[in-house]
């Protein structure tokens, strides 16, 4: 499990092919603090929960498979991505419970200045839709965001996103533009409410 709350940003630098998927070497800062880590240890990678199988200095390798790639954006190439190591029992939680299993890739509609802060706007895919609400949370490559606006269409759901300038800075989000494409994980609870009350109306049905 994650929180959310972005520890920091990497670079990949080999993307190697591993049958249909891909190793990556992704190189850390000195405050990632790697020498914490041990191989078989989880770090999420742009919101993707991947398995540490090498590390070496300030560098640790992950192989990600082609369901994954299936399933995500951004983990096939160079470039910057954001990091969180897996939370220890008792930790803090400053964002939200997040799994690090992405459930869609939405779509950058905009990412504009205002004032002193950045409204995000992303079209998520339909499936997505009943798990997202005003005021609700959802992990974009991995940082923890609350929803201020939620239009659903025949497309999907468009979500208005406020960002702080502190979560600009410490993440990748400053290089989103239109069109790009973006990770994204629902609420774990939205999930289970979901699923309570679609078997709350199929026990109504059965009893008429």
């Amino acid at each position: 499990m994650f929180t959310g709350i972005i520890q920091a940003i990497g670079k990949v630098r080999e993307p190697e092919q591993l049958g249909n998927g891909v190793r990556l070497t992704i190189l850390t800062p000195e405050a990632f603090g790697l020498k914490e880590v041990k191989i078989g240890d989880s770090i999420a990678v742009n919101g993707a929960c991947m398995t540490v199988v090498n590390i070496q200095g300030n560098e640790f390798q992950i192989e990600v498979s082609a369901e994954s790639l299936n399933k995500t954006c951004g983990l096939d190439t160079f470039g910057e991505v954001n990091l969180e190591k897996a939370m220890r029992l008792g930790d803090r939680i400053d964002g939200h419970l997040v799994s690090g299993h992405v459930d869609g890739v939405g779509m950058v509609e905009s990412m504009e200045k205002v004032a002193e802060s950045y409204r995000l706007v992303i079209r998520a895919p339909l499936k997505l839709s009943p798990y997202l609400a005003y005021k609700g949370s959802i992990t974009v490559n991995g940082v923890s965001l609350t929803i201020n606006e939620v239009e659903d269409t025949a497309m999907g759901a468009r979500v208005a996103i406020n960002l702080i300038p502190h979560t600009v800075e410490v993440t990748t989000l400053k290089r989103l533009r239109e069109q790009d494409y973006v990770n994204l994980e629902v609420d774990t609870i939205a999930r289970y409410v979901e699923r309570m009350m679609a078997l709350r109306e199929a026990e109504t049905d059965d009893l008429f």
